[in-house]
């Protein structure tokens, strides 16, 4: 079983900085890409950011491009989102993804959110 953990959410001031990081765990053959989602109040869950397993290659939504930078540390299996000149509407709770290979074959995985909220 591969799960995913999520630190790092909190309460922030408006241009202010918060870095998040989800670290996959279990029976991982390998890792193909992972990712941040985010579902703000009243909202759909939409993108954020994802990045693959050599992190050579990273994607981030226009929203966030400028402002927040996915990275991965393969050695500890851990992807990090660091969020600066945060603004209020990044108020969300913020979901890892993984797409991962395991002894059962490849799946889709998702941490258990993390709520941050960009607040004075």
């Amino acid at each position: 079983q591969v799960q995913l953990m999520e630190f790092g959410g909190g309460l922030v001031q408006p241009g202010g900085s918060l870095k998040l990081s989800c670290a996959a765990s279990g029976s991982i053959v390998s890792i193909n890409t992972m990712g941040w989602y985010r579902q703000g109040p009243g909202k759909a869950r939409e993108f954020v950011a994802g990045i693959n397993s050599g992190g050579e290659s990273t994607i981030h939504a226009d929203s966030v491009k400028g402002r927040f930078t996915i990275s991965i540390d393969n050695a500890k299996n851990t992807v990090y989102l660091q969020m600066n000149s945060m603004r209020p509407e990044d108020t969300a709770v913020y979901y890892c993804h993984a797409i991962i290979t395991g002894i059962s074959g490849q799946r889709n995985y998702w941490g258990q959110g993390t709520q941050v909220t960009v607040s004075s």
